[in-house]
């Protein structure tokens, strides 16, 4: 997908952030901070780095600044409803920043942390592949506690197959 129009991109973004929502809609908000095993992410890790990822790297970078990524950890928001509210937060400054992108921009490069140069509308595909791949590691972790995240094209894989022709 190559990005063109910067409102056409933040339209299907926007669809994008609104699955993830839906599926971060169904950690149990007692259990923001749980992890399958000690050292690695928790929900509320996921949640706050998603937020601090897009905010502080790709929208820096989309500004063709250094990416000021701050971590992840609980001293930037705390407890379910903090931790919403941060990544709430984050993204419409992200989308602020991201709206007032030109065609021009979308075609220059940016340089991403590792020091790479690469096309601006690349680095914004890279970001909803980011999020997408955070989404589905809350999903491994809500089956992990025996939740029910929400299918998010209409249908279950099961759902699918009884009703598909043999």
């Amino acid at each position: 997908m190559e990005i063109k129009d910067i409102n056409i991109f933040l339209n299907y973004y926007g669809k994008i952030r609104s699955r993830t929502l839906s599926v971060i809609q169904c950690i149990p908000p007692d259990q923001i901070e749980w992890t399958y095993k000690k050292g690695k992410f928790t929900f509320g890790d996921t949640i706050r780095h998603l937020a601090t990822i897009e905010r502080y790297m790709y929208a820096e970078n989309a500004q063709f600044r250094p990416s000021i990524y701050p971590g992840h950890g609980r001293e930037l928001a705390a407890g379910y409803e903090e931790t919403l509210e941060f990544l709430n937060t984050l993204h419409g400054e992200s989308i602020e920043i991201l709206s007032k992108l030109t065609t021009e921009d979308l075609n220059k490069k940016c340089i991403t942390p590792g020091g790479v140069a690469i096309t601006l509308w690349k680095w914004l595909r890279a970001m909803i592949e980011h999020e997408i791949h955070h989404r589905g590691q809350i999903f491994i972790y809500l089956g992990l506690l025996g939740e029910t995240a929400p299918p998010l094209y209409g249908l279950t894989a099961e759902q699918v197959l009884q009703r598909s022709k043999p």
